[in-house]
């Protein structure tokens, strides 16, 4: 019982998602001594599911391995090629089936969904006592991603809040491996490639508040979030920083790449009908993040950026470096004072 305390007491110490399910899959090693145990978590694109490693120790293992975070998607197993696991994702229960090894399959869900599965590989069968024994641990762990959630996301639209940004910048920005980009505008992973920040501002949207109301616009800024989503790639940080402004982290080969990405969420957001309020439009304003950026230093030229774009016609996207190189902005300048909305 104490060395299963020390491990729950170890594993909520941490704040870090990845770190945390790397502990995870140590405690169970330590505690039921698998064959393997490892988390799986879903991804998807418009070619469909797929599984992602989180974090995977086989028995001889001294080190968890895991998928990076801005793994190539098309590198990935589809859902399908593991059906039990897929089973096991869709009834939300617990899959067993015999060996050797013996696997058992537990549901990992969070506060809204279940997001993935905890794979185990024993050499006999599980007892029933170390199945429960799983299942309160996750249900300790579901508890502690959800304070996690409450503290880092936005609660309209689960994005990302905006105080996790400074946090993560760095961090994101030093991890992110180099990359690729196909002709298709996806981004893959390679070399060349180079971070990039955005910021998405609505347009116009102190209008669809006061003619339609506040619970209208919470809705709009809600399906935003979703179009969002569906938009960017699944590794792609997604950001509210409050009111009508949203923030993009991502990585792709040149500038060029870039606004095609952000052009493309600017286009589903102009195609887009929202209920009551119809069509709205996105002004967007990005920079290419550099080695020596702080995050306030980054996100003050997309700033600038966006500011130009609204004040220049809006429902576009610019480039600060184009801008820079066109002599519209200069860097370090500061846009005049002008109402937007």
């Amino acid at each position: 019982m104490s060395e299963l305390v020390d491990h729950l007491a170890h594993l909520t110490g941490f704040r870090d998602r990845d770190v945390l399910d790397v502990t995870l899959v140590g405690a169970f090693k330590d505690l039921l001594q698998p064959v393997s145990v490892a988390i799986y978590r879903t991804v998807s694109d418009a070619a469909g599911e797929r599984w992602l490693t989180r974090a995977r120790l086989g028995r001889d293992d001294v080190a968890a391995s895991a998928d990076s975070a801005w793994v190539d998607l098309d590198l990935l197993p589809p859902l399908d090629d593991y059906p039990l696991r897929r089973d096991c994702l869709r009834t939300h229960e617990v899959q067993v089936t015999a060996g050797p090894p013996h696997v058992s399959l537990f549901p990992v869900a969070t506060d809204r969904e279940v997001v993935g599965v905890l794979e185990i590989e024993t050499d006999g069968p599980m007892s029933a006592e170390d199945q429960r024994m799983v299942g309160s641990i996750l249900r300790i762990y579901r508890n502690f991603q959800g304070l996690l959630d409450y503290s880092e996301r936005d609660t309209l639209t689960g994005l990302l809040n905006r105080k996790t940004f400074d946090e993560t910048f760095m961090k994101t920005a030093v991890q992110m491996p180099a990359g690729a980009t196909q002709r298709d505008g996806r981004r893959t992973g390679g070399a060349g490639q180079g971070h990039w920040l955005g910021v998405i501002d609505i347009d116009h949207f102190k209008n669809v508040n006061d003619t339609y109301g506040h619970l209208i616009g919470d809705e709009v800024l809600l399906l935003l979030s979703r179009l969002m989503r569906s938009s960017f790639r699944f590794h792609d940080r997604l950001y509210r920083f409050g009111g009508e402004e949203f923030v993009v982290l991502m990585r792709c080969g040149c500038d060029t790449d870039a606004r095609l990405a952000f052009e493309r969420l600017r286009h589903n957001a102009e195609q887009y009908t929202f209920p009551q309020v119809g069509h709205i439009t996105v002004s967007i304003g990005f920079t290419e993040i550099k080695p020596t950026d702080t995050p306030s230093a980054a996100f003050e030229r997309a700033d600038k950026a966006v500011y130009y774009a609204k004040t220049h016609g809006r429902n576009q996207v610019c480039s600060h470096a184009e801008l820079v190189a066109r002599g519209e902005l200069e860097d370090g300048s500061k846009v005049g004072d002008v109402e937007l909305f």
